[in-house]
C-alpha cells in the first residue's frame, strides 16, 4: 500500500461548512468571501487521492485508535473501525464548527453519527475519569477552544470530556451525547456529565462539566470538574448549574469500564490503576501522593464532609474518619473498620464499585447520633445541618441573634447562637469557639 500522502490548507473562502462560515463572518476582512486564515488550518490534515485510491473505493469509515492507546493522536496510519461507531470529531477548532454539528444548525449534509457501540470506544472506568479530569485540574490548564494541551485534547470544556472519557478524538457539545446515554438525576454516579447543547449558539450557550459526587443527601450541591476561563477547576456546584440550569442533562458513557459504582468489579483494564500501594503509606505521620488520592476518591464516595479544606498529601484524622466511613458503608465492622485502607477498601475505591458513604443517619466517629462533622460547620458551608442546628438553637431560646432564618447557609448568626450555648454549659475559651462539635451537638438535641 502506497504510504499516505499528508498537506496543510487553509479552507476556500467558498467553504460552506459551519466553521468557515462562523471565521468569515467574525474576523477582520472576511467580508466579500474573501478566503481567511482558519484558526484550525495549521492542524488540518488531508489524505490524498493517492492513499484514497490505496484504500478503496467507497465512504471513508472513521478511525478509532485501539483501546490500549490514550490520546486523540495516538494512531498515525488511517485504522479501519466499526462504522457503528460514533464519528469523533478531528483535533482543533474546525472540529467545533463542522460535521455532526451541521444538522443541528439547519444547514444540509450534517446527519449525525450513528449511535455509539460500547465495544468500539475505549473502556474507561469511574476512577479512572476522575483520575484523567484531576491532570487537568491539577495542571491548571489554561482555557482556550484553539488550542490542544500536550495530551492532543482541546482545552475547553467538550475537549476536556472527549479526554476524561479517553475518546480517541475531540468531540464538542453537539456530539458529547453520541458517546453517551441519557440518565435520570438519581442515577448520576462519579464520572458521568451534565450537558448543555445551544444549537442556535454552540459557542457562548453550550456548556458540559464531570459530575464528581454528591456533597450532601439534600442532592442540591455537587463535586463538578470543569474547564472553564481561566483555567480546568474542580469545586462545588449547586444542582444542576448556576446559570441556565434547567437546560443541563445527566449522561453516562456508553463504554463504562466493568467495576463501575455499584457494579462487581473485575480485573481487565482497571487492574493496574487498583493496585493497592501498601498499609504503610497510610496512617499517622503518612505524607505522600497515595494519601492525597485516597481523599480525593472518598470525597467523590460521599466523604466530601470529612474535608473542610480538601484532601492533601498529609494523613489526617479527617482521612481515617472519611475511610471509615466508606468501610462501615460497606457493612464490615471490627478491624475491617479501623479507618486505614487496606487492599480491598482501595480496590472498590479505585474502581468505583461498593456502597457510597451514606450522607446522613449515620453515627460519628464521636458516637453521637446524626452529628455531621465540624465540615458541616463553617464559613461558605450551606446544607441541612445548618438549617437543623439553626432552628435548635431557636427551640432552646438561643435565636435572638436570628434576624431572618435559619437557614441552610451558614452565617454569623448561627456561630453566635452556638456560642451563646456553649457559654450557658460553662465553656470558655476554644471550647467556646461557636462551632458545634460533638459535644455541643448531643447537649442540644439531647
Amino acid at each position: 500500500m502506497t504510504e499516505p500522502a499528508f498537506e496543510e490548507f487553509d479552507p476556500a473562502g467558498t467553504c460552506d461548512c459551519a466553521g468557515c462560515v462562523h471565521w468569515r463572518r467574525a474576523m477582520p476582512g472576511s467580508a466579500g468571501g474573501a478566503a481567511v486564515r482558519h484558526p484550525a488550518g495549521a492542524r488540518v490534515v488531508t489524505v490524498t487521492a493517492a492513499a484514497a485510491t490505496a484504500m478503496g473505493a467507497g465512504p471513508a469509515v472513521a478511525a478509532v485508535a485501539p483501546a490500549a492507546q490514550e490520546g486523540p493522536e495516538a494512531v498515525a496510519a488511517p485504522v479501519a473501525a466499526p462504522v457503528a461507531a460514533p464519528v469523533a470529531a478531528p483535533v482543533g477548532r474546525q472540529a467545533e464548527r463542522s460535521g455532526a454539528g451541521q444538522a443541528e444548525q439547519g444547514r444540509p449534509g450534517g446527519a449525525r453519527a450513528q449511535a455509539a457501540q460500547p465495544g468500539t470506544l475505549r473502556s474507561v472506568s469511574r476512577g479512572e475519569i476522575l483520575e484523567r479530569a484531576r491532570r487537568w485540574t491539577d495542571a491548571g490548564v489554561p482555557y482556550d477552544m484553539t488550542r490542544n494541551w500536550s495530551d492532543g485534547y482541546r482545552q475547553d470544556c467538550s475537549g476536556f470530556v472527549a479526554m476524561a472519557w479517553n475518546l480517541p478524538a475531540n468531540a464538542w457539545t453537539g456530539t458529547l451525547d453520541d458517546f453517551a446515554v441519557r440518565i435520570e438525576k438519581d442515577d448520576l454516579r462519579p464520572g458521568d456529565i451534565l450537558l448543555h447543547h445551544d444549537p442556535a449558539d454552540p459557542e457562548n450557550g453550550s456548556h458540559v462539566v464531570i459530575f464528581g459526587g454528591w456533597t450532601d443527601y439534600t442532592h442540591t450541591r455537587y463535586v463538578a470538574y470543569e474547564q472553564t476561563r481561566p483555567h480546568a477547576v474542580r469545586r462545588v456546584l449547586a444542582y444542576p448549574y448556576p446559570k441556565d440550569g434547567g437546560r443541563y442533562v445527566p449522561y453516562r458513557y456508553r463504554a463504562l469500564a466493568p467495576g463501575g459504582a455499584g457494579e462487581p468489579a473485575s480485573g481487565g483494564g482497571a487492574g493496574q490503576a487498583a493496585a493497592f500501594p501498601g498499609r504503610a503509606f497510610f496512617g499517622p505521620g503518612a505524607g505522600n501522593a497515595h494519601v492525597t488520592r485516597l481523599g480525593r476518591m472518598l470525597a467523590a464516595r460521599g466523604g466530601a464532609r470529612f474535608y473542610p479544606d480538601g484532601p492533601g498529601p498529609r494523613w489526617t484524622e479527617a482521612d481515617r474518619r472519611a475511610t471509615r466511613a466508606f468501610q462501615r458503608a460497606q457493612g464490615w465492622t471490627g478491624p475491617q473498620a479501623d479507618g486505614v485502607p487496606g487492599p480491598e477498601t482501595w480496590r472498590l475505591l479505585v474502581t468505583g464499585a461498593g456502597r457510597d458513604i451514606p450522607p446522613e443517619g449515620t453515627p460519628s466517629s464521636h458516637g453521637v447520633t446524626g452529628y455531621p462533622g465540624r465540615a458541616a460547620f463553617r464559613p461558605g458551608a450551606r446544607n441541612a445541618y445548618v438549617t437543623q442546628l439553626g432552628r435548635q438553637l431557636v427551640k432552646k431560646g438561643y435565636g435572638r441573634h436570628y434576624t431572618a432564618g435559619p437557614g441552610p447557609e451558614w452565617t454569623d448568626a448561627d456561630r453566635r447562637a452556638v456560642q451563646e450555648f456553649q457559654r450557658s454549659q460553662g465553656w470558655r475559651g476554644g471550647a467556646a469557639d461557636g462551632y458545634p462539635g460533638p459535644e455541643t451537638w448531643r447537649r442540644l438535641f439531647s
